[in-house]
């Protein structure tokens, strides 16, 4: 680690904290030779493996902007887009490998973009599962509908025990 007052390679860690919920780590580190002190931050590094077998960094901005498409049009926010990509970020690296596929991106997509809009969800969902005709998009709403169902059953449900 380079100083970055005198660019001298000798530093001393003080301190070390975990941060952004245990992705990365803060180090306050002092410089051995100008006793300056300085801030360092060590992410690990989550890599996407794309089908045509290239990989590179994973990037949340990359991600919120193919969601961004399929949201043109509905009523979602650029928070509530930041949230969603923050939630695919967050699925990703709880799956504990620091490489994952260009699949695995878009299965972590899938659920939060279904809970914020279901119709921005379609959308997304016909192009990342590749619908060949509407026989697949009935199939999707159909589902779309049965989980409605039982989510209503389940809050009736809940409404009628506290009553």
């Amino acid at each position: 680690m380079h100083c970055p007052y005198c660019r001298h390679t000798d530093t001393r860690v003080l301190d070390s904290r975990v941060a952004d919920d245990g992705g990365a780590i803060k180090r306050r580190r002092t410089c051995t030779e100008c006793n300056k002190r300085f801030t360092t931050v060590e992410q690990i590094q989550l890599t996407v493996c794309k089908r045509s077998g290239a990989s590179e960094p994973f990037s949340r901005d990359k991600a919120v902007a193919g969601v961004r498409k399929a949201c043109k049009g509905r009523p979602v926010s650029e928070d509530d887009l930041a949230r969603l990509g923050q939630a695919v970020e967050h699925a990703l690296r709880a799956s504990g490998g620091a490489e994952v596929s260009s699949h695995e991106v878009g299965l972590a997509v899938l659920e939060p973009l279904k809970a914020l809009d279901k119709v921005a969800y379609l959308r997304f969902a016909s192009v990342y599962k590749n619908f060949a005709d509407v026989a697949d998009f009935a199939d999707e709403i159909a589902e779309l509908m049965a989980a409605d169902a039982d989510c209503d059953l389940v809050k009736e449900s809940e409404s009628t025990k506290h009553s």
